[in-house]
């Protein structure tokens, strides 16, 4: 039985649809961040810096906490979706999902999204950031079909939940075929829908 521990964001999503994905039997308890449960003690010793998600693996006894950490346990402990032969190029678009990806346009979710008009600054560096990745990932998918090639990986995992607040971005995902085809492909899978609708509470996927 895997916990996970959780809230409604794009990182705890790559988490959920993976579990969904693998197959395996997993319970969600739910973080509320608006009420700080992520700053008390016992939620601090299996998370330092107090994020969600986390995730306990109740038949060993391990926590693993960051999202890409997560994904990575997950792919080796059930042989799914981290081929050891596709490694180094899953590696390197995970952690370009981890560093670059999830950063910038969470940066931009905060400026645009959630408090706009109050830095210019902000909201523009941002949003051209959003729209640069946008163009990189389309360029990419333009080259194979998902973004450590032919097959579908965990790096495609951890990066589609972001790209799932394309409204939030006022960039207009139709503009980017390649991506846009990515998008949709993956919005259609069963566990993607399922994963996407962790809490159960009627989530559906936005459409381009």
């Amino acid at each position: 039985m895997i916990e996970l521990f959780s809230s409604e964001t794009p990182n705890t999503r790559k988490i959920s649809i993976m579990l969904e994905e693998v197959g395996f039997d997993f319970k969600i308890t739910k973080i509320d961040l608006s009420k700080g449960e992520q700053f008390k003690t016992q939620f601090r010793k299996i998370s330092p810096f107090s994020k969600t998600p986390v995730i306990i693996d109740h038949e060993n006894g391990k926590s693993v906490f960051e999202s890409g950490a997560i994904l990575i346990y997950l792919g080796e402990k059930s042989g799914k979706f981290y081929d050891v032969k596709d490694r180094n190029l899953i590696n390197q678009w995970l952690m370009a999902q981890m560093g670059n990806v999830g950063p910038m346009i969470g940066q931009h979710h905060q400026f645009h999204h959630f408090n706009p008009g109050k830095s210019k600054f902000g909201e523009e560096k941002f949003f051209d950031q959003a729209k640069r990745i946008y163009g990189d990932l389309d360029q990419r998918l333009g080259q194979t079909k998902y973004l450590a090639g032919e097959n579908y990986t965990i790096a495609d995992i951890a990066t589609w939940p972001w790209i799932s607040r394309h409204e939030w971005h006022d960039i207009g995902l139709k503009k980017y075929k390649n991506l846009s085809k990515w998008y949709i492909e993956i919005a259609k899978r069963e566990a993607v829908i399922k994963g996407f609708d962790f809490l159960k509470n009627g989530s559906i996927i936005p459409q381009l």
